[in-house]
């Protein structure tokens, strides 16, 4: 299930997978967390395309633009005409002077190294917060240097999540939502 729901905040639309999976919903515009029961719902559709389309539409006739929108093709083939058009990556990494198989193999170097467990810093301390019972932030910090990242790194990464609100904090103690 597909929602097209608007922040209260900033006016911003966007798609919502599954609504009532989760109680609480964030506007990537803004940033404002929104219980989503209470979300005004502008359509629900199970195809995530139609709840594309449907966005594209409301979109465009609050901007004064249904006209012209009603000329437009449907949001999928749009998509997909973007992603068949222009140069692909191998000739646009040569055009620009690089070694596109060099570049391939790092590439696939830092897959593997993901894979065998190596992680980036968002992630360990997310794991950091997850591996606690509801830890302050100076627990969450010792546990990610133990892990690799600089104490200054992950306070920043900490803040970062609980701003987006990824992790929330209440009296000094943290948690993944």
């Amino acid at each position: 299930m597909y929602a097209v729901v608007g922040c209260t905040n900033c006016s911003n639309m966007w798609l919502l997978s599954d609504p009532k999976a989760s109680k609480t919903a964030t506007c990537p515009r803004c940033g404002r967390r929104h219980q989503t029961k209470k979300l005004r719902h502008f359509f629900e559709s199970d195809d995530r395309d139609a709840a594309r389309q449907a966005r594209a539409a409301l979109l465009a006739k609050k901007h004064g633009d249904s006209a012209e929108f009603a000329q437009v093709e449907h949001v999928s083939k749009l998509g997909r005409q973007a992603d068949e058009s222009g140069i692909d990556d191998r000739e646009y990494l040569e055009a620009s002077g690089l070694d596109a198989d060099e570049v391939f193999d790092a590439g696939d170097r830092v897959k593997k190294e993901n894979q065998s467990g190596s992680s980036d810093r968002v992630t360990i301390v997310r794991d950091a917060i997850r591996d606690g019972d509801r830890p302050t932030e100076d627990e969450i910090v010792e546990v990610a240097v133990e892990r690799g990242v600089p104490d200054e790194k992950a306070r920043d990464v900490l803040e970062k999540l609980r701003r987006r609100g990824e992790v929330s904090e209440s009296r000094g103690r943290y948690r993944v939502l």
